[in-house]
């Protein structure tokens, strides 16, 4: 018995089924306790591999996505934030858009939940298996001006181009050198109908001129941003502040 039992995890390991193999005994009792056929215990035995693997392989992309804290749409409050379109973001959820590689802009004052729902629809891109990145505006615009300084430029645009979705963070807090907004266009025009891309402002596209420091410049990111994509605007009160007035740390704003 104890000859076969070795057998046995020698070929589940060399066949890579390590889930079924770490949890021979259990899946074993569980498949018996549930009566199943060999047709079904073989049906459960995968399933219980696939399932192991997927968790894995999420955990992994999630890791590598270097998102900033950990959120998901389940815990987003829509109730508190009625501008939100709730369809439209179990629309997004479904990751359609980032398999067409397309654009979603989401749009709001600060401390709207922008994101939070950024965040929530990278981790369901994720469950979908489409590789991710997170990152900041400024550390991208940072890092780009740099690796132009370094002579690495096409290196860094290669890796920020790579990720199926690349989420950037906070477009618009800080204004752009004029230098900064012709290497983001290079980003922007590297994954133009390739890969898809997730933008959070707190100006509407109206005003990104002045964010980038050079109109002509500014349109032509949005030439290629909004050619093929989805807008949230949102409007309402920030979740921060809302929660210090609660708190009676902040009076409530009276309207004038």
């Amino acid at each position: 018995m104890i000859a076969e039992d070795a057998q046995l995890h020698a070929m589940l390991t060399r066949l890579q089924l390590t889930a079924v193999r770490d949890r021979l005994d259990a899946l074993l009792e569980d498949v018996a306790r549930q009566d199943l056929d060999l047709r079904q215990t073989l049906a459960y035995l995968c399933t219980a591999e696939i399932e192991h693997r997927d968790q894995r392989r999420i955990a992994m992309g999630t890791s590598i996505a270097k998102f900033p804290f950990v959120r998901t749409l389940d815990d987003y409050d829509f109730e508190a934030q009625p501008a939100v379109d709730a369809k439209q973001v179990r629309d997004l959820a479904t990751s359609r858009w980032v398999a067409n590689g397309d654009t979603v802009l989401l749009l709001g004052p600060p401390g709207v939940g922008k994101t939070h729902l950024a965040v929530g629809l990278g981790r369901a891109a994720i469950a979908r298996g489409y590789s991710t990145l997170f990152v900041a505006a400024s550390a991208l615009v940072a890092d780009l001006a740099q690796a132009h300084r370094d002579g690495k430029l096409d290196e860094r645009i290669t890796f920020y181009g790579k990720p199926k979705l690349l989420i950037i963070d906070e477009l618009g807090y800080l204004p752009f050198e004029k230098e900064a907004a012709h290497l983001f266009f290079q980003l922007v025009a590297k994954r133009y109908e390739r890969g898809a891309v997730m933008l959070t402002s707190n100006r509407s596209v109206g005003e990104w001129g002045d964010a980038f420091g050079d109109a002509v410049v500014a349109t032509a990111i949005l030439d290629r941003l909004l050619h093929h994509s989805h807008v949230l605007t949102i409007r309402g009160e920030s979740y921060r502040l809302r929660e210090k007035r609660r708190a009676g740390v902040l009076r409530p704003i009276n309207p004038t």
